[in-house]
């Protein structure tokens, strides 16, 4: 009994580190995973964000001869909505800046997928309701749907 009692403490212990799929918002793209990214990287830059990266995650598997669907990640800010996020809790930083993945499923089906900016922050002190978490929320709802072609 006294083993179970242990057992059941660390599992329960461990239950904060995953991620629950409700975290993660999936959007459905009309398009291939490249022309998705190539049209969210144009409406982030519209909507006056900086694109600071764009991962190309099945490239990297090709150089080392892997194979991996076709995946790319684009890293993007804009500082007036990040650098608030961080005066209220540096540890916002480790978040920051956004990240929306494009992928291929299974059955070659495009998505788009973001964390909840909801749920991305919190492990730090930051409020559900401040207003760049709503303004964070409403550009990626926005950027996500126009890559998606909808």
């Amino acid at each position: 009994m006294k083993r179970f009692l242990v057992a059941a403490a660390i599992t329960l212990m461990a239950l904060p580190a995953v991620a629950s799929e409700d975290d993660i918002i999936r959007v459905k793209s009309s398009g291939d995973v490249a022309t998705t990214m190539d049209r969210l990287a144009a409406a982030a830059t519209e909507a006056g964000a900086t694109v600071i990266a764009r991962v190309d995650h099945a490239a990297g598997a090709a150089s080392v001869d892997m194979d991996l669907v076709p995946m790319q990640v684009l890293i993007f800010g804009n500082p007036k909505m990040g650098t608030a996020a961080m005066q209220d809790d540096p540890l916002a930083g480790l978040f920051l800046p956004l990240k929306v993945l494009v992928y291929e499923d299974g059955e070659g089906q495009t998505w788009l997928a973001y964390q909840d900016p909801e749920d991305m922050f919190d492990d730090t002190g930051i409020n559900d309701d401040a207003e760049y978490i709503k303004m964070m929320t409403g550009a990626l709802g926005k950027l996500t749907a126009a890559a998606a072609g909808q």
